[in-house]
């Protein structure tokens, strides 16, 4: 996956890359991991609502809850866009197809923009799903202009996924800070 975040007080855009392997559970639960390779090498775990994100240049880990005031907010909204239903979007946001796309790695999609019904960080969510209605690409447009833009490639859907792929083995000279 690629990950582009967008400054647009600055004109600047920072672009991440990486490997997502994401499980979906009961009541909008999920286990995810991602392994960042570029621009720098970090791994981020999120298991039973507790994330541990590591960065072996700093030689730290940070261990917290994504249900904590300060993240569940943010999480929450993009969970909003993998684990509910459609008359759950249809509830919270107005939807309008954009139309149909042809995305950068050549995928063809289907472009829909959600425009949140109450107010929140972000003016407008957008997402391209392919045939199979699995999303390729999203992106947010925040209050402020900012955008964060996340395009999936090499999905492989319906892997079996062994558990232990979330757990990430720390060494033992790294700083564990709590969040």
């Amino acid at each position: 996956m690629t990950v582009e975040i967008f400054n647009a007080q600055l004109g600047e855009t920072d672009t991440n890359k990486g490997k997502l392997i994401y499980l979906p559970q009961k009541k909008n639960d999920f286990a995810a991991r991602i392994d960042w390779v570029s621009p720098a090498q970090e791994s981020l775990a999120v298991v039973n609502k507790q994330y541990l994100l590591y960065s072996p240049r700093l030689k730290q880990a940070f261990l917290g809850r994504i249900d904590d005031a300060k993240i569940a907010g943010l999480v929450n909204e993009v969970m909003a866009f993998m684990n509910v239903s459609k008359d759950q979007l249809k509830a919270n946001y107005n939807i309008k197809y954009v139309g149909q796309e042809k995305l950068s790695n050549g995928t063809i999609t289907w472009h829909l923009e959600f425009t949140p019904k109450v107010k929140k960080y972000y003016k407008t969510a957008e997402i391209w799903a392919d045939k199979n209605g699995t999303p390729i690409q999203m992106k947010v447009v925040q209050n402020n202009a900012d955008t964060i833009t996340v395009l999936f490639t090499n999905i492989e859907r319906n892997v079996k996924i062994d558990g232990s792929v979330f757990k990430i083995n720390l060494p033992k000279n790294v700083k564990i800070v709590k969040g």
